[in-house]
């Protein structure tokens, strides 16, 4: 049996500075890092329900919120819009893209451009917390495990997966959540699952062979 927890990778932006600043003002985790951020300013690049509901969690430590997208509105939902819109630690500036993240020893602002008008300007920024999507890690799993159409394995109420014997746990599977103690409980569930498909296994086998001693005797 088999027990899959390869987790997901955020992803990036693939600008200068971000490999350069991670853990020194670059984040991928709001409820990780989000104190150390207590009256200071923050970017959130992003437009989904995960950039606009990290932002929101932001505000209960930071001075400002600085939600940075390349649209011209967001894709969260439409409750978590409102919130936003009305939290007034939290301003917008559409229809930007970040092309370098700036600083000498952590980070203070971004350099970003307009889309639509091609201006460029630096926002100054104590950190910056990236929200562009998530990969699964299965790249190893394909051609072999059922997946969705975003790559996370698809898996039944009990973590199992497409092939008998083969489970899966945590964010890998789980596309909603993405919470250490979500993933912990599917992975006891895993591990359950698991040690009853071997006891079946072992049970089968035995009487196989009691079926076989039987006629061969």
């Amino acid at each position: 049996a088999l027990i899959l927890c390869t987790c997901t990778s955020p992803r990036r932006l693939n600008v200068p500075g971000e490999n350069k600043f991670y853990g020194r003002g670059v984040s991928f985790c709001a409820t990780c890092d989000g104190y150390f951020y207590r009256d200071k300013t923050v970017v959130v690049v992003g437009g989904g329900d995960s950039a606009v509901d990290e932002s929101l969690y932001l505000t209960r430590f930071a001075r400002e919120v600085i939600i940075v997208h390349r649209r011209d509105q967001l894709r969260a939902s439409p409750i978590l819009q409102r919130r936003a819109q009305e939290e007034p630690k939290i301003r917008f500036v559409w229809d930007t893209v970040v092309d370098e993240i700036l600083g000498e020893e952590s980070v203070t602002g971004v350099r970003v451009h307009n889309v639509k008008t091609g201006e460029e300007s630096v926002i100054r920024s104590d950190g910056v917390f990236v929200y562009v999507g998530l990969i699964p890690n299965t790249k190893l799993f394909e051609g072999q495990l059922a997946l969705d159409e975003n790559g996370y394995i698809l898996t039944d109420k009990r973590q199992r997966t497409s092939v008998p014997g083969v489970f899966a746990a945590g964010d890998v599977q789980d596309p909603h959540f993405r919470q250490t103690v979500v993933a912990a409980g599917a992975g006891a569930a895993a591990a359950i699952e698991a040690q009853r498909f071997l006891a079946e296994r072992a049970y089968e086998e035995q009487e196989a062979l009691k079926q076989s001693l039987h006629k061969g005797g």
